[in-house]
């Protein structure tokens, strides 16, 4: 019911008319609607909880990290810059001013140093000697900076030791007798109110107000997200209102509510960048990617537009989640090139690897348009990017083969979710598959590094791209024997140590983090253009065969089997994406056995052969069979009985219902290897840990496969069996047969669940009861040695030694 009241008071809060708000007592009580309030409840009072967690976890990382200088250090114009050279005027720019002053501190030292009470002591007396009321304001601002750190010293555990233990189940219900939980369930009620009003109402009404003045409201009405957009406007607003009131009050020196205000501002600032940078950033990056490729599909933007105008939310939804899979696999080729290149030459992109690295800290300490400057950065290179291994291959590929593209994207229409389950099967499956694999990787990297050793000795770039390896490793066998005494600055670990490594060895040998002195080369800025160029066309070529070989060799192998008819292209590139990476694999693992003569060859051959078989008949039982009929017994029980009335008959697709059961499998063996420990995360951990060479086909056979195989037979079997075979022999009528045969798996899905949450109640009152019982009668416990009993011996006493209290 709380959670119902909370989604009843959302609704009356947005509606924004007077007979809502008389009649929200009486809607409180009611009972329409209540499972849909529920659930809005429900995803209001998470949001409400992830809120106040995020703003919890802000406060620490202002407290540990230090807020900006400009909130710490706010002073009078004419003295920021004349006493002390770690002030600045409340503006913005004192992180990089102090940056500039001191590169070697990064922005988090420089705000601890600014909360160090001693330190503000000493800049209040050095005031006092000019004006009497700078050092008031000084030792003010010190006494508020001190407030926070005072308070979470202070804070005894005992107390909320006490505090937990008096929190109890039977409280919490109210099973003692005592109306304790009506005073909880109003504490919940009133704060989760009070959070919308701050964090959603209030924003929400400024943008709406706003937009209404400007005359954008109809075009926020036709984005189908008006809601969203109005209140991000309103967050905005919000913002340029916060930071003038705190360049007011800064000048009238109400130093506690110039404070309170710069910190409101920090709030409303991160949680936008947060935004920006998860939300909006991905979506530009989908909807260019989705632009980019509308030839490879055959596809227009009018056709994007009504799929828009159709499902809005589900289109975003997916061009989000491309923009996030491109924007992860891009960083991860980044961190793949530092490991190669000399550290240094990717100055200007953020080192994620870096443990000194914190965005949220500067998200806090660098101001505004420095974010927007690297925002718009971003999209310009990765939109170039996309334009360089996308748009133009593309258009290559239909000047060369004019028959290769389109690809084929299109199914039966009437199959639930197939090709959102054939991208997701590809995105979350085979993509990590590959990527996952150590040999792709150090693959990929192997390619990285002999084309920079190519095109450093083309351009002689071989100092800039790559260092001088030989002084490189010598310094590091020095780093690694003793740290301590290495004084040499050129010096950093091999690659194969890592970047943690590299950044550490830097970091104790005194130099600066992330560089290394190069050889600079006669006409350096020509061969950085040429090097350039040089790395476009390769780009290219490779997006090229990356667009054409797999796909074609994919469609080379469906042809047996399907002949002249067509598949979906994720199909087709899936396969050929296995089938080249399988015969590169096979290939170097020929040229590493070559050395090793004929009979180890064959011997080699034998053994791989063997462990080849045995994992296809693994591949062929838990990634055939059981996704199979995983995905067929998902179809009766959720699409079949949602998507198909009565009178109508359902079709079945085992292409699709394989895909979605794959997605489904991995799914629940995620969710087993998290849960508690029983005999299935056992079986999978124990199969994980043999991995592909030491492969147990018995194991696995008799463990797994059979178990989990027969239960689904036996789900999708017993069900049929008594509406086709039972059902009939009771004389019923034909629609009742009818009805019997396609409610019947939700119906026993819903018995089953009902009689686990059943058990588990049950379980759970038992314990309450026990604790119960133990609170109010138990006296003592009594620790008594086991003893095992011999035929009938009982009567005699036990020894007195055998006990203790």
């Amino acid at each position: 019911m709380d959670t119902a009241e909370e989604g009843r008071i959302y609704k009356c809060l947005f509606t924004g008319s007077v007979s809502s708000l008389l009649t929200l007592p009486l809607d409180m009580l009611s009972t329409e609607n209540l499972l849909a309030d529920c659930l809005q409840g429900c995803f209001v009072v998470t949001c409400t909880l992830c809120a106040f967690i995020s703003l919890v976890w802000l406060r620490e990382q202002i407290v540990h990290g230090g807020a900006p200088i400009w909130l710490e250090h706010a002073a009078p114009p004419f003295n920021a810059a004349g006493h002390h050279q770690n002030e600045a005027p409340a503006g913005g720019n004192g992180a990089e001013n102090v940056a500039a002053d001191q590169p070697a501190n990064p922005p988090a030292e420089n705000a601890v140093v600014g909360e160090n009470p001693d330190a503000q002591d000493d800049q209040a007396e050095e005031e006092e000697e000019d004006n009497e009321e700078e050092d008031d304001a000084g030792v003010e601002d010190a006494a508020d900076a001190n407030n926070g750190a005072q308070d979470d010293m202070n804070w005894n555990a005992l107390e909320w030791d006490r505090a937990a233990e008096e929190l109890t189940w039977e409280r919490m219900l109210g099973l003692d007798g005592s109306l304790v939980f009506l005073e909880h369930v109003f504490w919940v009620v009133s704060l989760n109110t009070l959070f919308i009003l701050v964090f959603a109402f209030c924003p929400y009404h400024i943008g709406h107000f706003s937009l209404v003045g400007l005359g954008f409201e109809e075009h926020v009405q036709a984005s189908h997200f008006e809601g969203l957009i109005t209140t991000i406007v309103g967050y905005i607003l919000l913002a340029i209102t916060l930071i003038i009131c705190h360049g007011l009050a800064t000048l009238v020196k109400f130093h506690r509510s110039r404070r309170l205000l710069g910190v409101c501002y920090i709030v409303v600032k991160v949680s936008l960048l947060v935004v920006v940078e998860i939300g909006v950033f991905p979506l530009i990056c989908g909807w260019w990617l989705d632009i980019c490729s509308l030839e490879m599909f055959d596809a227009t933007l009018k056709d994007r537009e009504l799929s828009f105008q159709s499902a809005p939310g589900t289109t975003m939804f997916l061009h989000w989640l491309v923009g996030m899979v491109y924007v992860f696999y891009f960083a991860s080729f980044i961190l793949l090139l530092r490991e190669v290149l000399r550290p240094g030459v990717l100055w200007f992109l953020r080192n994620l690897n870096d443990p000194d690295f914190n965005p949220v800290q500067e998200m806090i300490h660098l101001p505004i348009y420095r974010h927007l400057r690297r925002f718009i950065l971003s999209v310009i290179v990765f939109g170039s990017i996309v334009l360089l291994m996308l748009w133009l291959p593309i258009r290559i590929i239909k000047s060369v083969l004019p028959n290769f593209l389109p690809y084929n994207v299109m199914l039966y229409s009437d199959a639930p979710v197939s090709e959102l389950s054939l991208e997701l099967l590809l995105l979350q499956v085979v993509l990590p598959a590959l990527l996952e694999q150590g040999h792709t990787r150090q693959w990929l990297k192997g390619l990285v590094r002999a084309w920079t050793v190519t095109a450093g000795y083309l351009l002689d770039l071989h100092s800039y791209l790559l260092g001088d390896q030989e002084e490189n490793e010598s310094s590091a066998n020095q780093q690694v024997n003793n740290n301590q005494h290495a004084r040499n600055n050129n010096a950093i670990p091999v690659v194969g140590e890592g970047l943690h490594a590299a950044h550490q060895a830097i970091l104790q040998q005194g130099g600066p983090v992330g560089f290394q002195p190069y050889r600079r080369p006669l006409n350096f800025p020509l061969r950085i253009f040429l090097l350039i160029v040089f790395m476009c066309i390769t780009l290219l070529i490779a997006s090229l065969i990356c667009l054409t070989l797999p796909v074609f060799a994919g469609r080379w192998l469906m042809s047996f089997w399907t002949g002249t008819a067509k598949i979906h292209e994720l199909y087709t590139a899936a396969c050929g994406l296995y089938v080249c990476w399988l015969t590169i694999r096979a290939v170097t693992v020929m040229v590493a056995w070559m050395p090793q003569g004929r009979r180890v060859i064959f011997q080699k051959v034998k053994e791989w052969s063997l462990m080849i078989m045995k994992t296809l008949i693994v591949a062929v039982l838990l990634a055939g069979v059981v996704p199979l009929l995983l995905g067929l017994l998902f179809e009766l029980v959720i699409v079949a009985p949602l998507r198909v009335p009565l009178d109508q008959t359902p079709l079945f697709y085992p292409w699709q219902d394989w895909a979605l059961g794959v997605l489904h499998a991995k799914i629940i063996a995620a969710i087993t290897l998290m849960g508690p420990q029983w005999w299935l995360k056992t079986v999978i951990e124990q199969v994980y840990a043999n991995g592909i060479r030491n492969i147990d086909l018995h194991y696995i056979v008799r463990k797994l496969a059979a178990p989990v195989i027969s239960v689904l037979l036996l789900s999708l079997c017993v069900p049929y069996v008594i509406a086709s075979g039972v059902v009939p022999l009771l004389g019923v009528t034909a629609e009742m047969q009818n009805l019997v045969h396609r409610r019947i798996y939700p119906f026993l899905l819903m018995v089953v669940v009902l009689m686990a949450i059943l058990s588990f109640q049950v379980r759970q009152f038992k314990r309450l009861y026990e604790h119960i019982k133990n609170d109010k009668y138990l006296v003592g416990q009594r620790l008594v040695n086991y003893e095992r009993k011999s035929g009938k011996q009982g009567s005699s006493p036990p020894p007195p030694q055998s006990s203790q209290e």
